[in-house]
């Protein structure tokens, strides 16, 4: 890497990401692509990983999830039934990014979100309960992420709907989304994630930021 591009690493900052995955590592290779520093951890130790980090995601690094948590934004894409898994300490006073999805169609009955009214977004965030967590990246799909990022400014760019309780965290979240080539729509607290979930018109297409918001706008009033 050249002096300029470990420049423009250390401007854009560190993102780590819990999951190497299909969504968690198209996120990464965006996210190396628009000059950031990535950091990738899963369950396994980081040299277990090293070589398929390398492989499906040139630029990324593998570590253990301690070193991934240590990063200005930290990107949660593990399977979700394993989200119990995640170290809540090692996320205390980080802002969180949800792009995990509760889907019994695919993934069976978990207990934790048929039992829960809550979305499962606050369901994480309870046992994330010192992080600033905001859901996002979950009604894309991993496959039309790299395709359908575009500079911004792009007519009919992509948007990605972003909800949470903490507003400096939206505009964090919002930062790297418009980072990685779309725009970020504000749907309002962390329980707005209903409206975007698997089943709702937004999690089955694919919208630009004016669409997008008359789409929520829409589901807010059917309530």
């Amino acid at each position: 890497m050249d002096i300029g591009a470990q420049e423009h690493v250390a401007t854009r900052g560190t993102i780590g990401i819990l999951g190497a995955g299909r969504v968690g590592t198209a996120i990464a290779r965006l996210a190396v692509a628009a000059g950031y520093r990535v950091k990738i951890a899963t369950s396994k130790p980081a040299a277990d990983n090293a070589l398929i980090i390398e492989i499906v995601t040139p630029g990324a690094e593998a570590v253990d999830a301690a070193e991934a948590t240590d990063s200005d934004l930290v990107v949660v894409a593990v399977p979700l039934h394993k989200y119990k898994g995640i170290g809540a300490e090692m996320l205390a006073g980080k802002v969180v990014i949800d792009a995990m999805n509760y889907w019994s169609v695919t993934d069976g009955d978990i207990a934790d979100f048929e039992a829960d009214e809550r979305t499962s977004s606050e369901v994480v965030a309870a046992h994330l309960s010192a992080s600033r967590v905001v859901k996002s990246f979950n009604h894309i799909g991993y496959h039309e992420m790299e395709p359908d990022s575009a500079p911004a400014g792009t007519a009919d760019r992509r948007a990605l709907v972003i909800a949470s309780d903490d507003a400096a965290a939206k505009e964090r979240v919002a930062e790297f989304i418009d980072a990685l080539g779309f725009d970020a729509v504000d749907a309002g607290e962390l329980a707005a994630g209903a409206r975007f979930e698997p089943g709702t018109e937004i999690f089955n297409g694919r919208f630009n930021a004016a669409e997008l918001a008359g789409l929520l706008q829409r589901s807010l009033a059917a309530l």
